[in-house]
């Protein structure tokens, strides 16, 4: 499901990490001992490539290369949790670190500053996108390699994790010939995946649609999209200000940063333009209070939002290693059940195995809140009412919040009430 990944990308989200059905092939020790074996006998090169190779069938979205007195560890970040893979002896960091700027563009000689690069890669015999960072420590440079998700697939909306009340909300508020549509939530909890779902459910032959993205994450059949380029001072602002005079029906802005962003998707959402966009903010109520320090004018606010999408991603307890059990009296308080029926709910955690990389999760799945705009909700935001009493509102008309998705999961096996806490709290 952010310009992210995610921020996630989910992941990556974010990257689709959040549906990812890959099995792991090969366990922590085994892929210590591949890579140790490749770089004494070939060297750095080869070495990219099986890591690379090795992290998409493991599913990761991230790998990241930290510096450390002694050398360089290499971790991979799986289902949102980091791991440690393999130490580096001081000989081969920096022809590793040289070797992936090399192949995202970077300069190779520059190591006082952070840079940004990206390359491609067939992968699983997939056309992969891969971001690469880089900047100085006191330890050296470092290297964190954001694997994008496969660009040829998209997520329903029904197998996101969303339940019928609030995909029914979300079809609703996309079926507005105008307004704007928000995914909200930290880096990486699958905003984009979310909003490339409500996209590909509106692209239409009938449709003009049109994507501003930094950078264009998943190239989509029948949609113009644009990448940014701020180097050559033509950034979301000056992008949206373009697209608006050339007829669109639905413009998906990547992200909005900035007040002057916000003011221009505002005003496209008025103006008769479905718009579709992520920000970071906590939850739905918080997202109208960010766009109140934007300075958006409060009637323009409440008549151009259609619809708030809050969301996180959650691990999967592992479909293969898994036990049931019946919870205890504190377990009983956090999901709201009554202790004296207990026995009436059976909760599932996992059990650590090769199969789930030793955690007892595989996957992730999305928790959402969605705030669907209704003219009640519209006279709070008009009359200037802070973000948390629109969002009590929502939940007394049967908002769905964020931790009751989330106890909805644990309730029907998906999840753990300690993944519960883990995300939430």
């Amino acid at each position: 499901m952010n310009n992210e990944s995610s921020n996630a990308s989910p992941g990556a989200e974010e990257p689709n990490a959040m549906m990812q059905e890959i099995a792991p092939e090969a366990r922590q020790k085994a892929l210590q001992e591949e890579l140790k074996g490749l770089i004494s006998l070939v060297g750095v090169e080869p070495l990219v490539d099986l890591l690379l190779e090795r992290a998409f069938q493991l599913g990761a979205t991230d790998i990241h290369l930290d510096p450390r007195p002694n050398g360089m560890n290499l971790r991979l970040r799986l289902d949102g949790v980091m791991h440690d893979i393999l130490h580096l002896d001081p000989e081969y960091a920096p022809q590793l670190v040289s070797r992936i700027k090399l192949i995202a563009g970077m300069n190779i000689a520059e190591k006082r500053i952070a840079q940004d690069g990206h390359f491609s890669n067939m992968m699983m015999e997939q056309n992969r996108d891969v971001r690469v960072g880089s900047g100085p420590t006191i330890y050296g440079e470092r290297i964190v390699m954001r694997l994008m998700s496969d660009g040829s697939r998209f997520t329903s909306l029904e197998q996101l994790g969303l339940s019928d009340k609030q995909i029914s909300a979300i079809e609703q508020a996309t079926a507005r010939p105008h307004g704007m549509i928000l995914s909200v939530g930290p880096v990486g909890c699958g905003k984009s995946t979310t909003t490339y779902s409500c996209l590909a459910s509106l692209n239409e032959a009938t449709r003009s649609l049109v994507t501003i993205e930094d950078p264009v994450e998943r190239r989509i059949p029948g949609v113009n999209q644009i990448q940014v380029d701020n180097r050559a001072h033509f950034g979301f602002v000056e992008a949206l200000r373009g697209v608006l005079r050339q007829d669109p029906d639905v413009i998906m802005v990547g992200e909005i940063r900035d007040q002057e962003t916000a003011h221009i998707a505002v005003r496209a959402g008025l103006m008769g333009s479905k718009v579709l966009s992520t920000l970071h903010a906590s939850d739905t109520g918080a997202t109208l209070d960010m766009f109140r320090e934007f300075q958006i004018t409060r009637m323009f606010l409440a008549d151009a939002i259609s619809c708030i999408i809050a969301q996180r991603l959650i691990r999967r307890v592992c479909e293969k290693n898994r036990e049931t059990y019946t919870p205890d009296e504190v377990t009983c308080e956090l999901l709201s059940i009554d202790p004296a029926e207990a026995e009436q709910h059976k909760l599932v955690r996992g059990i650590p195995a090769d199969s789930n990389f030793h955690t007892g999760y595989f996957g992730r799945t999305g928790i959402f809140e969605v705030l669907a705009m209704n003219p009640s909700l519209r006279n709070y935001v008009v009359s200037g009412k802070p973000g948390r009493t629109v969002f009590e509102a929502a939940q007394e008309q049967g908002m769905e919040t964020l931790e009751q998705s989330a106890r909805d999961k644990v309730l029907a096996g998906i999840t753990t009430p300690e993944e519960m806490m883990r995300v939430l709290m």
